[in-house]
């Protein structure tokens, strides 16, 4: 078989196989794998290209190398009779790393080949035995001779679609050419907001002196400034030694799941949420368990829901206030609710605080620290949205209240700090001008501000299309709003986000992405200036008029 695209070499196999569309998808379910017709359609059509736990049911069952069909140099099919799979009465052979069956494989192909047309010629199917089996007996021995090194299991059940398959086709898409307009992600640098000069200008004066390790807390003059701000919101019981700063708020989310969590530990998660703390819950060994987030009551957690699922296992409780995906920020009478629950239940209460100074119309944001001096609480923030400076990677996160509980799990975290030596000298350095001084962040959440308009704009343009509705959001640079399912037919949300990509050339993240459990909401970035905003909402209008999955 010639090289070629995943399209080329999927519609090959299934033709080498005498298979269709139909009974690909019979046999993906054979294999606990559920495809849909419009899914299969856009794989042979060559506009998308499968998630990896797709691609390696497909080549399971076509027979198939899984590299060698993605496009790569990987082998075609080492068909083996005695593993093949079978559904609906089809009989479809199995791939094998068995050295010796590459030759009996290869012969018995031939020999199937030969009952249908001379071996010299191609098959009935169009394809010969040489385009089917392309290497070499040396080449093919090479390959097989080194064992296959696949991803830990531990990846199995996590997930982050912010940048995930969707992200990736449009990925493919920009590289053959194609110009697509990201809505997917926070990053404000690519839309014109700028770091504060002045922030700039100290960083680079200070980078003589960043040259070598820090302590792994991080610099001294990071922290003082960290504490005092702690001091400004409120935080009780905040130390110098409470303080961590780390690569982003992302790597600190990360380092103390892995330093509190044992096998089947349970930690209570809004739904939706921003992904990566299920991710890394996940990944530490816990169970991430959802508490709805109630769209009807501004996105505010269902105190109720979160009640109903507290464990003997339950651990520690997340919010994330301000929201992202929904912008919703939380009044301090529910956030004392969350408190009651997690003092009741013995709860760490970990915070996500990234965008508190990112909030509008008047909202006051509260640290829910402030309220809970009799309990442990990490509070987690940085510079990267409230400082436009995503790409310099400071965050912080600080313990307080009751700390005498975690001692020993802040020696984890300790350690594992120790481990990673320090978070980047630079980003720290500029830690005491950023939070010190005019906030500039504050003149792009008022009226006439940018961040202020553009939401309004989004917000105001959702709200006029039909079979939308949607929750202003209070803060951050997200918009969550709800699709009619009924009237758009939407059964698959990653589905219409492809589709949406397709056909034009926007890219948005999946409802699901943020572990919301149905296929009915999505997240746009407002990050864009109105002018660009006007032409997507206008695009995605007029997409939404006419689709139906």
């Amino acid at each position: 078989m010639p090289n070629g695209s995943f399209s080329d070499r999927l519609k090959q196999s299934m033709e080498l196989a005498g298979i269709k569309q139909a009974d690909l998808i019979r046999l993906a379910e054979s294999q606990g794998k559920k495809l849909g017709k419009s899914q299969v359609s856009q794989y042979v059509s060559g506009k998308t290209i499968p998630r990896k736990d797709v691609l390696d049911v497909l080549a399971l069952v076509l027979g198939v190398d899984r590299d060698w069909l993605l496009g790569g140099a990987g082998e075609q099919a080492t068909v083996v009779r005695s593993q093949s799979v079978v559904a609906q009465g089809q009989e479809t052979h199995v791939c094998t790393n068995a050295a010796p069956d590459a030759l009996s494989a290869e012969s018995d192909l031939q020999k199937r080949s030969s009952d249908d047309a001379p071996s010299s010629s191609p098959s009935s199917h169009g394809i010969s035995l040489q385009e089917a089996v392309p290497r070499t007996i040396d080449q093919r021995s090479t390959v097989m001779g080194m064992r296959e090194f696949k991803k830990s299991s531990k990846l199995d059940n996590v997930l982050y679609d912010v940048r995930g398959p969707v992200a990736d086709e449009a990925a493919r898409m920009e590289g053959n050419g194609q110009h697509i307009l990201k809505l997917n992600i926070g990053n404000p640098a690519p839309f014109g907001f700028r770091t504060p000069f002045e922030v700039v200008q100290d960083m680079r004066q200070q980078l003589p002196e960043c040259e070598g390790y820090s302590d792994s807390r991080g610099l001294f003059s990071a922290r003082k400034a960290i504490m005092q701000y702690a001091q400004i919101k409120h935080i009780p019981n905040v130390g110098m030694d409470d303080i961590y700063t780390g690569n982003g708020v992302s790597e600190l989310i990360n380092l103390s799941m892995q330093a509190l969590l044992d096998s089947g530990d349970e930690v209570l998660i809004p739904s939706p949420d921003y992904p990566l703390w299920t991710a890394c819950v996940t990944l530490s060994g816990g169970t991430p368990v959802h508490y709805i987030c109630d769209e009807e009551a501004e996105w505010y957690p269902d105190i109720a829901d979160i009640e109903s699922k507290v464990t003997p296992r339950t651990k520690a409780i997340v919010i994330i206030n301000p929201n992202n995906p929904t912008g919703a920020v939380y009044p301090r009478e529910v956030l004392q609710e969350i408190v009651e629950v997690a003092r009741k239940h013995q709860l760490i209460i970990f915070s996500d605080e990234i965008y508190d100074r990112l909030c509008m119309d008047g909202v006051e944001h509260v640290s829910i620290a402030e309220l809970a001096p009799d309990l442990p609480c990490v509070t987690f923030s940085g510079l990267s949205k409230s400082h436009m400076i995503a790409g310099y990677r400071i965050g912080w996160m600080i313990f307080s209240g009751e700390k005498k509980c975690i001692e020993d799990f802040m020696l984890g975290v300790n350690m594992l700090s120790n481990m990673r030596l320090c978070s980047n000298v630079p980003a720290q350095s500029i830690v005491q001008t950023a939070l010190g001084g005019h906030q500039s962040v504050k003149d792009y959440v008022v009226p006439g501000g940018r961040v202020y308009e553009q939401r309004n704009f989004v917000y105001e343009a959702l709200c006029n299309m039909e079979g939308v509705s949607v929750v202003k959001p209070k803060a951050a640079f997200y918009i969550f709003p709800k699709l009619d399912v009924k009237k758009f037919g939407i059964t698959d949300d990653e589905q219409f986000a492809l589709d949406l990509l397709h056909r034009k050339k926007i890219l948005i993240t999946r409802g699901g992405g943020f572990n919301w459990h149905k296929p009915d909401h999505f997240r746009i970035v407002y990050l864009p200036r109105i002018e660009v905003l006007s032409q997507a909402m206008e695009e995605l209008g007029d997409f939404l008029e006419h689709y139906h999955q």
